[in-house]
């Protein structure tokens, strides 16, 4: 079966061939594990690494992103995939938990890819992420994953997505909220790849997405709002922080790891997993068991170095070097997006 280090392999030997456009061709058929148990004993390494209490009988908001995430890599390694796993951005994460998830319960875990949509930076694909339990959805998430190439379309300054998708494609705005595939649920994909237990995760591997900005980072009222909360703590971040937390990951991404393995990648310092830094938020401005949260990376956070935890009314950021590294917002399931 392949492995996550073969899913990453492939897509990057693949990457140099693709010609990503909006309107390409992608797979439809969804990955599904149809019984996913979780290891005790890993989930608690990853509570204490991202400051999640120990001990509880419960899944953190972001550990089923860690579940699911090799199987989209599996989909977006795929020849069917149309976009390169090189320099894929990691732009947006957003989950909705829609009850309190047992650890010691079984799930099924299925990821597939919504749709690819126009952006004024190239062309960015929706992955989403269900886990499910006695038939019922009761975590799922979208991620949005941009490929960087030239393009003249006009688009929304907020955003960075064109305002005409083309022909068949969503634009569904991120919310969290998964729609039906119209080819139905599937245990293996059309790929000929088979699905595999989740053995880890890669938020911004250099063969796969990273959290580097999509765009420059200039003044705009989001950066502007999350420059205005109040900090509540400050956290000095080790140099060994990647590899810590690669090791209760799986993911052993060269740029997380080492100044030298990073410098290979074009970054002249390691930078944290993105994943790690929305948990870490997370775990410090707490959740209730049904919640959605909309997060936006914006810059990648440099190792080692000090960020700065902001939060209020639902809303916090990370803010580092004079620069907002991540915001998000936090909303009780049931009630209206902040404004």
């Amino acid at each position: 079966m392949p492995t996550l280090a073969g899913s990453l392999l492939r897509g990057a030997l693949l990457s140099p061939f693709r010609r990503p456009r909006a309107d390409a061709a992608f797979p439809r058929a969804p990955l599904t594990l149809p019984e996913v148990r979780i290891d005790l004993a890993r989930l608690a390494a990853y509570e204490r690494i991202c400051g999640f209490p120990t001990g509880e009988d419960a899944l953190p908001p972001t550990y089923p992103h860690v579940l699911g995430f090799p199987l989209a890599m599996r989909l977006m390694s795929a020849r069917a995939f149309p976009l390169p796993l090189l320099g894929l951005v990691h732009t947006s994460f957003d989950l909705t938990r829609h009850t309190a998830l047992p650890a010691t319960a079984a799930y099924e875990l299925s990821v597939r890819v919504e749709g690819l949509a126009p952006h004024r930076r190239g062309t960015e694909a929706a992955v989403l992420t269900e886990l499910r339990s006695g038939g019922q959805t009761v975590w799922e998430s979208r991620s949005t994953y941009l490929a960087r190439h030239g393009t003249d379309r006009p688009a929304d300054p907020r955003t960075g997505r064109t305002t005409t998708p083309p022909s068949g494609q969503t634009t569904t705005p991120a919310t969290g909220q998964t729609a039906a595939s119209a080819t139905g649920r599937a245990t293996t994909p059309a790929t000929d790849q088979t699905a595999t237990p989740a053995t880890g995760q890669t938020t911004e591997p250099a063969t796969g997405p990273t959290t580097t900005p999509a765009t420059d980072q200039t003044t705009t009222p989001a950066t502007d709002a999350a420059s205005a909360l109040p900090p509540l703590a400050a956290w000095p971040l080790g140099g060994d922080l990647g590899r810590r937390y690669a090791a209760v990951s799986g993911d052993r991404n060269p740029i997380h790891l080492h100044p030298l393995t990073a410098r290979l990648f074009g970054f002249p310092r390691p930078i944290a997993h993105g994943m790690w830094t929305l948990a870490r938020c997370l775990a410090a401005h707490g959740t209730p068991d049904a919640v959605r949260v909309r997060a936006r990376f914006l810059a990648p956070v440099p190792l080692p170095g000090t960020v700065e935890f902001a939060a209020e009314k639902g809303r916090f950021a990370l803010r580092g070097g004079g620069r907002v590294h991540l915001t998000a917002t936090v909303d009780p399931l049931g009630s209206g997006p902040r404004r």
